[in-house]
Parts: structure tokens; sequence; C-alpha cells
């Protein structure tokens, strides 16, 4: 079972909050997720220890 937690970002293209869902099993992990805005492309650079978040990064793809 995957130990899942949300989290927030603001978009690097309209700057809203968007809200992610990180999944804590893994410690360092980097993925491209659509903005659910604007649909653009974000790349979230996300470190969890002993399953939560303790960082994350949301940037745009020419970044």
């Amino acid at each position: 079972m995957q130990n899942l937690e949300t989290a927030f970002v603001q978009c690097p293209y309209c700057w809203e909050q968007i809200e992610v869902v990180v999944d804590c099993s893994v410690e360092n992990q980097e993925y491209v997720e659509d903005c659910s805005v604007c649909c653009r492309p974000i790349v979230m650079t996300v470190a969890t220890f002993q399953g939560e978040v303790v960082g994350i990064e949301a940037r745009s793809e020419d970044e």
C-alpha cells in the first residue's frame, strides 16, 4: 500500500496554488505533472523522509 500525502505548490506559469498528491514511499523523485488550472507541464522535485514530504519544488520545464 502506498503512503500518499497531499501538498500545495505554486504553478510557475499561472501562479495559482494547486494541490498535488505525493507518493511518500519514494524518498527522492522527479516527475512531470500538469497544472490543474492552466494545464502546462510542471517539473516536480520531491524529497520525503519516513513517510512525510520534507521538500517540494515546482518549476517550469525550461528552467
